[in-house]
């Protein structure tokens, strides 16, 4: 799956055209590379979403095209968050 489209379908960012423009804008690094929005993702990356001052670290934990809003969160797991 991509990138922007895993962080639209897991609810980190709400739309998957601002995933797009945040992955463009260099916010959204995998395994420690910054990466491009169409990056295939697959279970056990580490992926770090920067939203200003604030840092997201996750591992994804499964990936599926359509998730229930309240199953959302079960795509990942967060590893680390700062402010």
């Amino acid at each position: 799956m991509r990138l922007d489209k895993f962080l639209k379908v897991s609810r980190v960012i709400k739309r998957r055209t601002l995933a797009n423009e945040m992955c463009d804008q260099g916010h959204v690094s995998v395994n420690g590379r910054v990466a491009k929005a169409g990056l295939e993702i697959k279970p056990g990356d580490i992926l770090e979403v920067r939203f200003g001052h604030r840092m997201l670290k996750l591992e994804v934990v499964d990936v599926r095209d359509n998730v229930p809003a309240k199953l959302a969160a079960e795509l990942y797991k967060v590893l680390e968050e700062t402010t």
